[in-house]
């Protein structure tokens, strides 16, 4: 066993301990996946990641997502809390304003230069939603059908059970699963606020791999959001979305569309620095 550096990070939330909180193993070399799947089981958060030397040249680090029930080859609030922590950590990028990961999706971008940090969104595939599945998941949530707009099948790493409603009233009226099963895994609510206001959508993860009834606030799923509005043309210039409203959370995600990348944003905050021993 070894002493290793630890953070825990705080991310996507202008307020900290209003976001989603992540693990970070900042030495994660030579950690097996056994080791790296108990450790985060046992922190009990959504998701604990684990920096390890790049096997790309063109990476500043080689990043593990391990969820409470396994590893995940993307996912966005630990690409954000992580490179944070890197960053606080001395860690300096090989480019200019721009830190570069590695993960089981590829290379990822996570721009420094504009308000806040944000990650290139990976490649999103777009499918209808298979309608058996909407009907289950539609009694499952006591979903009233006539306040459904469309509806989708997304995955940019996880796999996401898009609903789109009527309003940001339906979906925050929304109670979450009493049933819970792999069916229901990634199923996720977003709708339009009324015009003016601080966020231009609300965003609900009902289906998260861990094992919370709601996710807090989920950078991947934003991230897949966003490519699908922003490709059909629903989304043009930068949006806002909120996430966590139901179970006490600030959470903020940004979304902006350059130079055909749609890039997904937000804060972090390093609450807790210290070791660990693994």
């Amino acid at each position: 066993m070894q002493t290793r550096r630890f953070m825990q990070v705080d991310v996507f939330t202008p307020t900290p301990t209003q976001g989603n909180g992540l693990a970070v193993v900042l030495d994660g070399d030579g950690l097996s996946d056994r080791q790296m799947q108990d450790f985060a089981t046992w922190t009990n958060l959504a998701e604990t990641t684990f920096i390890q030397s790049p096997t790309s040249p063109d990476a500043d680090y080689r990043l593990r997502i391990f969820s409470l029930s396994g590893e995940m080859l993307f996912a966005g609030h630990p690409t954000l809390g992580t490179c944070a922590a890197w960053l606080a950590a001395g860690g300096k990028s090989k480019r200019a304003s721009t830190v570069v990961q590695e993960c089981g999706v590829g290379l990822v971008e996570i721009d420094q230069t504009g308000a806040m940090p944000a990650f290139a969104a990976p490649p999103t595939t777009v499918n209808s939603l298979d309608p058996e599945q909407v009907e289950r998941i539609c009694n499952a949530l006591s979903l009233p059908r006539d306040r459904i707009i469309q509806t989708a099948r997304l995955n940019n790493g996880p796999t996401w059970q898009v609903i789109e409603l009527q309003s940001a009233r339906d979906v925050l009226a929304v109670a979450p699963f009493t049933a819970r099963g792999p069916e229901f895994r990634g199923v996720a609510l977003i709708a339009p606020h009324d015009s003016g206001g601080e966020t231009d959508v609300e965003v609900r993860n009902l289906g998260p791999a861990s094992s919370m009834s709601e996710d807090p606030i989920t950078g991947s799923l934003n991230a897949a959001l966003a490519c699908w509005k922003y490709e059909t043309g629903d989304w043009t210039g930068s949006k806002v979305a909120a996430q966590g409203t139901c179970i006490g959370r600030t959470g903020r995600v940004y979304a902006d569309y350059r130079d055909g990348i749609v890039w997904i944003g937000g804060q972090s905050h390093v609450l807790i620095e210290g070791t660990v021993t693994l």
